[in-house]
């Protein structure tokens, strides 16, 4: 099966930074493209981030300004840096991978980590 594996997440001040990092692993041939969402308490699974195998990067719009994804193909593993964090951003991040070629699955198969937690604090 496919493994994703967060970290970085924490307790930060507001206007602070952090480094989120995802990576992915076991069977697979590829993987097409990785991602970040959040929840935050009481409210959706939100987009955050994304990006292809090829670079090519997506952000929320409201976000684009604070946050930059980042990622290495050779390590199937991807960043999300927050700068300027403010309290809104307090909220459980998920990273997504779209992998190919996991045996006994369809040609396209969407994974998600158990997610990382980020408190800001004012």
């Amino acid at each position: 099966q496919v493994h994703l594996v967060e970290s970085g997440g924490g307790l930060v001040q507001v206007g602070g930074s952090l480094k989120l990092s995802c990576a992915a692993s076991g069977r697979f041939s590829r993987v097409n493209a990785m991602g970040w969402y959040r929840q935050a308490p009481g409210k959706q699974r939100e987009f955050v981030a994304g990006i292809t195998s090829g670079g090519i990067t997506t952000l929320s719009d409201s976000l684009s300004d604070r946050f930059t994804i980042s990622g290495d193909n050779g390590k199937n593993t991807v960043w999300l840096q927050m700068n300027s964090v403010q309290s809104e951003d307090t909220a459980v991040y998920y990273c997504n991978a779209d992998v190919v070629g996991v045996p006994g699955q369809a040609s396209i198969s969407r994974y998600w980590g158990q997610g990382t937690r980020v408190t800001v604090s004012s």
